[in-house]
């Protein structure tokens, strides 16, 4: 399946269900999404429901079964490969109507595109002849969007066989995961997201899918998200010096997302930018040299021009303007829009309940949360079913989830195989041990909410795709997590995907009334709230190398808001009122910075 989308945007993954069919929506399309590969239950539970709906097949994989977990994966993109194929040929059979999905394909595109340009030539058109020659043309420039798999490289639990030891670690999470990914028909990317997972990297070597073949072509690529050129730099290395090519970088912001945030150190998104497009060159031919050294080491093709490198940029973008400008400015090849098209049912799946609590968000209502067991800040919403469960459970004096699923399994402080804590497994012997400490009420009390607070997040971010499918009647499945990112709060109808495009080329406006400060200053606030609560919480235990940090994050900062002072007019200089309330803004910003400044303590 071919992967050169006509669109300058893409569907980021969206926690484990709400892009997971994603594909099935919008590749017909031409637009690309990603789908979370870390539930092979729910993958497994939503290929029997679309085996049904599309009348393939369904054999059911046990989980008794080896290596279930890569097979359901298999599975399940193969499926999605079958049908996206097939919608592909039937919309080249259509005709070129009002109302078509042919039509609808090439009114999607943007404005800029040469084949939605064609489009309307043939549109123009009078001579029979040549309309139908251009009509041809176009149903041969229609391609799908690209159905690319994320693996989140922390999430990497060891499993266990029926005898309780040790599986071999090719049968861990993350390398079962890739394993399926691997041997699958879709000739697509996968996604690393979460840093760098060693055994995973090298594991990857192993297929050729992902080795250049003799005319240099890739067929199976890789992307890895990052959150500052650095780490773009070391793992694209690592991944050089095994034969391996990075085909694209998608950096996101570190704090404006969706879904866990991982802070850079105080370095905001314009420079991250501004640094790779500075450096992309030197980037891709230092990638190569490296490349190169380590195919002909191993006796592999070595490709004789430099294998393409696509940048592309994510979080918390909102407008037209600030997608234009990302993609003129810093050469990005595209940009990426997750929590806007969580209010498009044609794109995303999201239960009705769910739904309804993401059109009454405001800003209020998404924060920052402590949720997540992996212990990563997670971005929320407030007032969830998964919320109100986890607290009814507490009321009951049952707190903890029984942890079916174990994908995030992490914690040995009581039991010699990790545990999750958010389980009730965990939290009962954390809190018997608080208790045990003599610590006073109001100790207990702050030590128990950090335990309490922990969320289930594998159950939570599933069951969306159970009730909107109507598979399952369990009240465990009905408790739905989602994870926003703060920019839902600026957006708050139902959309259709003809209507979010719209909006992401300039052709529609899908914003609320709610004033919208540019998604740079959006960033910088976040960082700023976030470097004041790190100072709050370690000022009274401040070590030598804690000063360091928050001094050095510090003055990330205020370089972020002295270069955001120089881009200022190159990015709004033609609207000179939008100029100066963002220079404004930039300014209050950096007073609040300045005076929350770090003075000079005594480090333990």
């Amino acid at each position: 399946m071919q992967q050169n989308t006509l669109h300058t945007f893409h569907l980021p993954v969206m926690g484990l269900a709400f892009s997971i069919d994603s594909p099935l929506k919008v590749a017909q399309y031409g637009i690309s999404s990603v789908i979370s590969l870390s539930d092979d239950a729910l993958l497994e539970q939503m290929r029997e429901y679309y085996s049904g709906i599309y009348q393939e097949p369904f054999v059911p994989i046990s989980s008794k079964e080896e290596d279930y977990r890569a097979r359901r994966v298999t599975a399940y993109l193969n499926l999605l490969d079958i049908v996206v194929t097939e919608q592909i040929a039937q919309i080249k059979k259509e005709q070129f109507e009002p109302g078509t999905k042919l039509t609808k394909y090439f009114m999607l595109l943007p404005d800029s595109s040469p084949v939605r340009g064609l489009y309307l030539q043939m549109l123009e058109e009078e001579d029979p002849t040549l309309k139908q020659e251009l009509q041809k043309t176009l149903r041969d420039s229609i391609v799908p969007g690209s159905i690319d798999v994320n693996i989140m490289t922390k999430l990497d639990r060891t499993n266990y066989g029926s005898d309780g030891e040790p599986l071999p670690q090719e049968f861990s999470d993350a390398l079962a995961a890739f394993r399926g990914f691997a041997r699958s028909t879709v000739q697509s990317a996968v996604v690393f997201s979460a840093g760098m997972n060693m055994r995973l990297f090298s594991y990857i070597e192993q297929f050729p899918e992902f080795i250049p073949d003799n005319d240099g072509n890739i067929h199976k690529k890789i992307i890895i998200k990052v959150s500052d050129y650095r780490s773009a730099l070391v793992q694209g290395k690592i991944m050089a010096k095994k034969g391996l090519w990075v085909s694209e970088f998608r950096i996101e912001s570190g704090l404006n997302c969706g879904g866990h945030a991982f802070a850079t150190d105080g370095f905001l998104l314009g420079p991250i930018l501004e640094e790779f497009k500075e450096n992309r060159e030197a980037l891709q031919v230092e990638l190569y040299s490296l490349f190169c050294s380590a195919l002909a080491s191993k006796g592999t093709h070595v490709p004789r021009t430099v294998p393409p490198i696509r940048i592309t940029v994510q979080g918390g973008i909102g407008t037209a303007e600030e997608h234009a400008f990302l993609m003129k400015h810093y050469n990005v090849h595209a940009t990426g829009w997750g929590t806007p098209f969580l209010l498009v049912p044609e794109a995303t799946t999201v239960d009705e309940d769910t739904l309804q609590k993401l059109l009454k968000a405001e800003a209020g209502d998404l924060f920052l949360s402590p949720i997540s067991p992996l212990g990563v800040p997670f971005n929320s919403l407030r007032g969830t079913s998964s919320e109100e469960l986890k607290n009814l459970r507490i009321e009951k004096g049952k707190p903890g989830s029984p942890c079916a699923k174990k994908h995030l399994v992490s914690n040995s402080d009581y039991t010699k195989e990790p545990v999750c804590t958010a389980s009730r497994q965990y939290q009962r012997r954390k809190l018997d041990e608080l208790a045990a400490q003599g610590l006073s009420q109001d100790e207990y009390k702050t030590e128990e909410a950090k335990v309490l607070v922990k969320e289930c997040l594998c159950e939570g971010l599933a069951n969306t795709a159970l009730l909107v499918a109507g598979i399952s009647k369990k009240a465990s499945t009905k408790a739905v997590a989602i994870c926003p990112g703060p920019n839902l709060a600026f957006f708050s109808g139902v959309f259709t995907l003809q209507e979010m495009v719209d909006h992401i080329y300039g052709r529609f406006n899908a914003l609320n009334q709610t004033y919208r400060p540019h998604m740079f200053i959006n960033e910088l606030k976040m960082y700023i709230d976030y470097w004041q609560n790190k100072k709050e919480e370690q000022l009274d235990t401040l070590t030598t190398k804690q000063q360091k940090y928050l001094q050095s994050f510090w003055l990330e900062l205020r370089k972020g808001i002295n270069y955001y002072k120089q881009l200022a007019p190159i990015m709004l200089g033609k609207d000179k009122e939008k100029e100066v309330l963002f220079l404004d803004e930039l300014l209050e910003a950096e007073d609040q910075l300045i005076s929350s400044k770090l003075e000079h303590h005594t480090a333990i």
